[in-house]
């Protein structure tokens, strides 16, 4: 009866109808324009609503709400002959709103490093060629460096990139620098002599640096961190003036902070993993690692989530194909 809502048009359906994958897509596109319609929980809407809302035809929609109501996204009210927000669909929301809790910690403690170094700290997760921004901190008189929650940075020329790409198992990094050859040569020109020197260095003290690639302004520091909820490593990183720190200074008091920053929020992913954080966790300072000869002083002390984990895995503990970690290997 109705027409397809604009919003499935052909200009902005998604790569893979070029592959014949079109109606599956369109489906999936349909069923959440139909969630969509639900502003809330008491919300209550018959097809005809829902067909109107989303300009989508009345047959489908019936279609789409049979389906939807056998999966537990939506209810249907006999008496009303409408439908309403199902459990499934509150238990999703619900573990959403957890996973906000998690990430509001992992921003604490971002800003706790923030709170004592004049940079902009990050955690990132990988996106093909490219990081994103999940959270940040910054310190109040931080300077050259703004990004913010969705910000994408490049994989080649930052701190973050190049230890993410250092923790991947050779064989998958090296098949990662040959797609980055074939779709952004430049970069790649970038990366692909650095690779081995920041593999060594991310084998031999856990963390990586880069000075002046993003601009000759900032240099960083990034720790990889393997995350069992992404099944990817996982960045925390920081830029800060190369007039303020330069790359000795970053050896030697911005990476022990960014270490156990990468400690930290390890043990929140896999706490979060199993379970879902507590609702009242109280912060404490960060533990700060120093080095002594050559060799890590850990300090004893760990906020209360923490001290209900185990260390976070190291970076290089990889499976050789899918980049997991191995069983059994520990933070060096």
């Amino acid at each position: 009866m109705g027409r397809r809502s604009e919003r499935l048009s052909r200009p902005r359906m998604l790569s893979g109808d070029a592959a014949g994958e079109g109606d599956v897509i369109q489906v999936v596109s349909r069923a959440f324009d139909v969630l969509r319609c639900f502003e809330g929980h008491e919300a209550r809407l018959g097809n005809l609503e829902i067909s109107n809302r989303c300009g989508l035809p009345r047959s489908t929609v019936s279609r789409l709400t049979h389906t939807l109501t056998r999966m537990g996204q939506l209810v249907y009210l006999p008496r009303d002959q409408k439908y309403r927000i199902g459990p499934s669909a509150v238990a999703m929301s619900t573990a959403m709103m957890k996973g906000a809790q998690l990430r509001n910690l992992i921003r604490q403690r971002l800003q706790d490093v923030a709170d004592q170094l004049p940079g902009t700290v990050g955690f990132v997760i990988p996106d093909r060629l490219h990081l994103v921004y999940l959270e940040y901190g910054r310190s109040a008189n931080a300077l050259g460096l703004h990004e913010v929650t969705g910000s994408r940075i490049s994989m080649a020329s930052t701190a973050a990139g190049h230890a993410y790409t250092a923790a991947l198992e050779p064989d998958v990094g090296d098949a990662l620098l040959a797609e980055m050859e074939r779709e952004a040569p430049e970069s790649a020109k970038v990366l692909k002599p650095r690779i081995e020197n920041n593999r060594r260095l991310l084998k031999e003290r856990g963390y990586v640096v880069a000075c002046g690639l993003w601009s000759p302004h900032i240099n960083g520091v990034a720790v990889p961190l393997w995350s069992p909820q992404y099944q990817t490593f996982v960045v925390v990183t920081i830029g800060l003036l190369a007039a303020m720190y330069d790359e000795a200074r970053l050896h030697k008091e911005v990476a022990p902070h960014m270490i156990a920053l990468a400690a930290a929020v390890g043990n929140l992913l896999e706490t979060a993993e199993g379970d879902l954080l507590p609702s009242s966790v109280h912060r404490k300072p960060l533990p700060v690692q120093a080095y002594n000869n050559d060799k890590v002083i850990k300090s004893e002390e760990v906020n209360e989530l923490e001290a209900r984990t185990r260390r976070a895995g190291s970076a290089r503990g990889l499976r050789a194909r899918d980049g997991r970690r191995r069983e059994g290997q520990a933070t060096a």
